[in-house]
């Protein structure tokens, strides 16, 4: 009897009955703005990740660190601030400012899994941070539709752009294809939109959802825990997507943004000449975009959204086939958001709410299903959250903080403010949103979160109140109705600095970041 009690304990303790490792999956959509369903947007057509959304928590208040791609991204993956990434713009890569830098591919590459990633993914590290984050990375090796060619510059499939590229490489031969990029722009051959009737596939983010599901089915050969990130390029700029997808929806009922100014009492060095967008045919820098071209604008975003999401659904019907899903965290995220006019405004690079607010969905299993919280959450706390849900030991630099509590029970809260920042003019501007209000505090030149505060650092004041102005219409900050708003948030931001303040760390940041971009020169 003996023999059999200690042969039964043998077997229960065997690494074969071992609790298996989970698994994750991160979708990054690029652009991407709370144009969702699930997120209440009652125009966006998007079952897919509506669907997916039933399957955990929808994070209602979330923010993104920075609103533009490299910076925002790095914060992610490395679970540090802007500040402390030393990226902020699209020109500095993350290694060459923080060159040990652990990123959360890397961490999960450390810990056994196997790391993929296909797509636009870490924007803001140079070749894609290989080799450090990943075992295998596919970008320009996309296996595109056979029956079409591959898109020119992985974007445009219409005749006349594959004419021009013909033409182009008679008389160049072998070329950059950032002299490519610079010709199309020169030569007006860079269009804002495209709407063809073609699969799904013959566009790269297509492409990647087949690369992505071919990946899930060498995954589920093997025992061993896998870490995939899929990096969709949509909605990003130039909005070309199948023509199925745009005809998902009826221009003529797409609503303009009813504010298209700045806001009264608003801040000039707030503002921005969408220079994204100006880069394209028909577009000039900072001028009034043309209703029409509003509306063709608005209706190629959407349908991007709705390209997307279908690729999202192929993953997910492909994870649930092979049965991975009941073992895999899935999160999915919009790296920021996306003016659509609203303070005449288009693309991102501001602290308004249409650019700092950003989607961030969270299913693991466990976990309850099917919520909606919001509770504040930022980009930054994905890597804390990820350990805790991998049940990974959570590394010393990361400066967010674990969603685990707010998964388990939507009422939950993890922290009293969200933060998002923007340099312009010389100055950087902390957005702090807390509930209803935002408050962007724009601190003098050389202020970094590691400063030691002081309230005479800071040279411009928003507030917003988005209960009583969800258009932010009226800067709250001269409005002496607003003191004991303006004291709750400077109290906020006085507790933000002081959880970082190193004014010697703020020396040598801004060294380095001075002496990589003399070198750049």
């Amino acid at each position: 009897m003996l023999k059999k009690l200690l042969l039964f304990l043998c077997i229960l303790s065997s690494p074969l009955l071992a609790e298996k490792k989970m698994n994750l999956l991160i979708i990054n959509v690029d652009d991407l703005k709370p144009t969702l369903g699930c997120y209440g947007d009652t125009v966006a057509k998007t079952p897919q990740i509506d669907s997916l959304a039933s399957r955990g928590t929808v994070m209602l208040a979330n923010y993104c660190q920075q609103a533009v791609c490299a910076a925002t991204r790095v914060s992610m993956y490395t679970g540090l601030r802007p500040d402390s990434t030393g990226i902020q713009d699209l020109n500095t890569h993350m290694r060459d400012i923080n060159p040990d830098v652990l990123t959360l591919p890397q961490y999960l590459r450390k810990s056994g899994y196997k790391s993929v990633g296909y797509g636009k993914i870490l924007h803001g590290a140079k070749n894609d941070d290989i080799p450090y984050s990943w075992d295998e990375r596919y970008d320009k090796e996309l296996s595109y539709n056979s029956k079409f060619k591959e898109p020119v510059i992985g974007k445009f499939q219409s005749e006349t752009l594959h004419k021009v590229l013909a033409d182009f490489k008679k008389k160049n031969g072998k070329f950059k294809t950032s002299k490519l990029l610079a010709y199309l722009k020169k030569s007006d051959n860079y269009p804002a939109t495209e709407a063809l009737d073609l699969p799904d596939d013959a566009y790269a983010d297509g492409a990647i959802a087949q690369g992505g599901i071919s990946a899930l089915q060498n995954f589920a050969k093997s025992e061993d825990p896998f870490s995939l990130v899929i990096g969709f390029r949509k909605p990003h700029l130039p909005f070309a997507a199948p023509k199925k997808y745009w005809d998902l929806y009826d221009p003529s009922k797409f609503e303009l943004a009813t504010h298209r100014t700045n806001s009264k009492n608003g801040l000039s060095y707030a503002m921005h000449t969408y220079g994204e967008l100006g880069s394209y045919s028909g577009y000039k820098l900072g001028q009034v975009v043309p209703e029409d071209k509003q509306r063709e604008l608005i209706h190629g975003y959407y349908a991007c959204v709705s390209y997307v999401d279908a690729q999202v659904g192929k993953l997910m019907a492909e994870l649930d086939r092979l049965k991975l899903s009941e073992n895999t965290v899935v999160v999915l995220w919009g790296d920021h958001g996306w003016h659509l006019g609203d303070h005449g405004l288009w693309c991102k690079h501001s602290n308004f709410e249409q650019a700092t607010a950003a989607p961030l969905i969270i299913v693991a299993p466990g976990m309850t299903p099917n919520q909606k919280t919001r509770s504040q959450t930022e980009f930054v706390d994905i890597f804390p959250t990820v350990c805790d849900l991998l049940n990974l030991e959570k590394p010393k630099q990361l400066e967010g903080v674990s969603l685990v509590p707010i998964l388990k029970d939507a009422s939950k809260s993890v922290k009293d403010y969200s933060v998002s920042q923007y340099p312009r003019k010389g100055k950087t501007g902390y957005s702090l949103r807390a509930g209803r209000y935002r408050a962007v505090f724009w601190m003098k030149k050389g202020v970094m979160s590691f400063t030691k505060f002081s309230e005479g650092l800071i040279e411009g004041l928003e507030i917003y109140d988005y209960k009583n102005d969800p258009n932010e219409t009226i800067n709250q900050a001269v409005n002496p109705e607003f003191l004991v708003v303006k004291e709750l948030m400077i109290g906020h931001l006085k507790h933000y600095f002081s959880q970082y303040e190193n004014p010697q760390k703020t020396i040598e940041m801004r060294a380095k970041m001075k002496q990589f971009r003399r070198g750049k020169k």
